[in-house]
């Protein structure tokens, strides 16, 4: 049986990148940790939320690369001689990813009782028409 891409379907032009999108996005190697909700916040805006306790501001990084959203996490080691007789709370290294499509621009971040909240805006395309002239062969 012959796998169907996008590119076999003879109306769907220039989606090929479209497809080593969701290729790249199922490779990303997300778990479920931390745990995070995405809510609509509005028509054209987003909120990505992610459980984050125990992480300090400056242990998260959030970064934008080749229309990917970057979340990373790294706890500073502490120097004390704590003895835990049970640890439940992650204190692990993490990276989330999300992939973005075109239009979609990261906007503020913030952090509230163990939240970080990262929100998202999606422009809406101006529809353009468009005439295209059809010209003569030379010569004719």
């Amino acid at each position: 049986m012959t796998k169907l891409t996008l590119g076999s379907y003879p109306y769907l032009l220039g989606f090929d990148q479209l497809e080593r999108l969701v290729e790249r996005t199922a490779k990303s190697g997300n778990d479920g940790y931390p745990p995070f909700n995405i809510e609509q916040t509005s028509d054209h805006s987003f909120r990505i939320t992610l459980a984050v306790a125990g992480f300090a501001e400056e242990d998260l990084t959030i970064t934008v690369e080749d229309s990917q959203l970057n979340v990373r996490g790294a706890q500073q080691d502490a120097d004390d001689d704590r003895v835990f007789l049970h640890r439940g709370i992650a204190a692990r290294q993490f990276q989330k990813s999300f992939v973005l499509a075109e239009g979609v621009e990261v906007g503020a971040a913030s952090m509230e009782n163990g939240l970080l909240h990262v929100d998202l805006t999606r422009s809406v395309p101006e529809t353009v028409v468009q005439t295209i002239q059809i010209n003569k062969p030379r010569g004719a």
